[in-house]
Parts: C-alpha cells; structure tokens; sequence
C-alpha cells in the first residue's frame, strides 16, 4: 500500500502558469496596484519620519529624534523588500525546482 503511494506522489508535478486559471490577469494587477500603494506609504512613512527626526533633532529630544531616525529605516526596509519581493520569490522558486 505504502508503495504504491509513493509511486502516486513521485509521478506529481508543478508547472506555473499564468494563463492556468481565468483571471491571472486581473490578480496580477491587482497585486502590482497593491505594491503601488505599499511603496506610496513607505514614502509618507519616509518623510514623516524624517520630518520628526529633524524636528526632535533641533529641539534637543533625543528620545523622538531617535523615534523618527528608526521609522525612517523601518520604511527603507519596507520598501526595499516590496522591490525585492517578486525577485526574491522566484529565486526561491528556482531553488524548489532544483530540488530532486
């Protein structure tokens, strides 16, 4: 029984196809739309960021300057992870394959 099941699941394949299923189009809009607005509040995420940092920076708060500085690079790596989502995502993909 045990045999024949992995004979089953050793003859199981994987092939992405974007035209596989109707509507591959308009959910890969709707993920690059999505990816807009992520990246557009990781930009105002930026500048109010730096605005609070320069802000607490010139009225000697050190607490809200150093508040505003993580924000800051909490957005950079926001929106660097957005970009590097869809290579990261297939590199990992590419590897799975790989995988005998």
């Amino acid at each position: 029984m045990l045999q024949a099941l992995g004979t089953v699941f050793a003859d199981v394949g994987l092939d992405p196809d974007s035209k596989g299923l109707p509507g591959s189009k308009v959910l890969q809009r709707l993920i690059d739309g999505l990816a807009f607005w992520a990246l557009l509040a990781c930009l105002a995420a930026m500048i109010v960021s730096a605005a609070v940092w320069a802000f607490a920076a010139h009225a000697n708060n050190h607490h809200q300057s150093a508040n505003g500085r993580r924000g800051l690079l909490v957005a950079a790596a926001g929106s660097l992870a957005i970009g590097a989502s869809a290579a990261l995502i297939n590199f990992f993909v590419d590897l799975g394959e790989q995988v005998k």
